[in-house]
């Protein structure tokens, strides 16, 4: 066994021919990921190709009628990146600028996430061009509906299941558990997760996200002697990850000082009254005008005098550009991918511990979990359980990630593609290529 022709096979990635190498997007951040953690891989370094490429994708035609009688054609995908450790898991997003190689990576990161707090998943992830806001409730409905008939054919409970992501939730989720159970004749609520509690879905999943935010973030502060009492938060985005972490430290003693998301960005030095902005949010989309605050400039943001920064928006939101002004002991991500490789490097510099996603927002597919197990057996648990559950993985699962991290003295990130991969690629060689 040569160990030549892995390494040099490394050097230049062979893309597939779907993919533009001049404009990789989010598939390019994560292969530069994958690079960083290859040369820690020992002998599954062999197998590291496995990880370039997803396992499968499908790319759809969702046609739906709109209100005003004309036919409208939407894009949709599914990709299973890897399925060596169990069926795929992954959201459905819908936004107008999904694209397939976002797609591609948030598959990927999925694959790391599952393998990285030990769940029996592989990684999967989906998605709509489309821009929710411009349609009905009836056309959201129909093109939810025509989407999970059109992916029918590869997703199921043994299978892949899909999840809530950007624009979707437990409503969406219910529609696509009942297409899914229509075309196959039978009720089957274990198809995806993140339902409503009336359609087997599980206590504590709509928090779960934020919950696990919260909780790495207390122990990465106990490791780093932070005191969570009177520490300084900023968290961008206040939807249901930011939003509940913001309030679990809040409630903790820390300051949430400065919010931003879409409709703007609020501060106030002496700590944000978090229930009064969540349900100003509530109220009106967004933190935008919130009375107890002054609005600051959206670039003004990232240099706030803070302990702990959340990015938990949407992706390549931590650049280059801003992370040399961020000023945070400590970043959590609770968006997928929210920081470039870039800027990555420029906030170990600086001396920044960075909380990577893959560990730190593995707390949804954690209670999307427990909820799949939930549907299998038709036994509930009650939420107390749930929680202790999901904090206790969540721990064990970050002291591993931490101690790799210490043993080679590389960055939480790629500690944590360092103990995933190996258990993907174990996995991997374990069973085998068939035929």
């Amino acid at each position: 066994m040569s160990s030549h022709s892995s390494s040099s096979s490394n050097l230049q990635h062979a893309l597939p021919s779907y993919l533009d190498p001049a404009h990789l997007g989010p598939w390019g951040v994560y292969l530069q990921q994958i690079d960083r953690v290859t040369p820690y891989l020992g002998n599954l370094a062999r197998w590291v190709e496995t990880l370039k490429r997803p396992k499968r994708a499908l790319i759809v035609d969702v046609p739906i009628e709109m209100d005003d009688g004309t036919i409208a054609h939407f894009e949709g995908y599914r990709v299973q990146h890897n399925t060596s450790r169990g069926p795929g898991k992954g959201g459905v997003r819908f936004h107008q600028d999904v694209t397939l190689s976002e797609v591609m990576a948030l598959s990927a990161w999925m694959s790391i996430k599952n393998a990285a707090v030990n769940v029996p998943y592989g990684g999967a992830k989906g998605g709509i061009r489309v821009d929710p806001r411009k349609l009905s409730r009836g056309e959201l409905e129909r093109l939810t509906r025509r989407y999970t008939s059109e992916i029918g054919i590869i997703i199921g409970p043994t299978k892949d299941i899909p999840a809530p992501d950007v624009n979707t939730n437990g409503q969406i989720m219910a529609w696509m558990m009942d297409t899914y159970s229509m075309n196959v004749g039978e009720t089957s609520t274990g198809v995806v997760t993140g339902k409503p509690i009336d359609l087997g879905g599980s206590l504590g999943r709509l928090e779960a996200t934020g919950r696990g935010v919260f909780t790495v973030g207390v122990e990465a502060a106990r490791h780093i002697g932070l005191e969570i009492g009177g520490a300084r938060v900023a968290v961008q985005g206040f939807g249901n990850v930011g939003g509940t972490a913001g309030r679990l430290f809040a409630e903790a003693g820390a300051r949430v000082v400065a919010v931003q998301d879409h409709t703007g960005s609020v501060f106030n030095d002496g700590g944000l009254d978090v229930p009064a902005l969540l349900a100003h949010v509530q109220e009106t989309g967004g933190v935008g005008g919130f009375a107890g605050a002054e609005a600051m400039a959206s670039e003004e943001f990232w240099g706030v005098p803070c302990d702990i920064l959340i990015p938990a928006a949407l992706e390549g939101q931590i650049t280059a550009a801003n992370a040399g002004r961020i000023r945070a002991r400590m970043v959590i991500e609770g968006a997928n991918g929210p920081t470039t490789p870039e800027a990555d490097d420029i906030l170990q510099g600086n001396g920044v511990l960075v909380l990577p996603d893959v560990i730190s927002n593995a707390g949804g597919v954690t209670v999307s979990y427990f909820e799949w197990v939930q549907d299998f057996t038709s036994f509930f648990w009650t939420e107390d359980e749930i929680n202790d559950r999901l904090v206790r993985i969540m721990q064990n699962a970050f002291a591993g990630v931490w101690q790799v991290a210490q043993e080679h003295q590389v960055s939480l990130r790629t500690a944590t593609f360092i103990v995933a991969c190996k258990r993907i690629l174990h996995a991997r060689e374990m069973r085998g290529l068939y035929p």
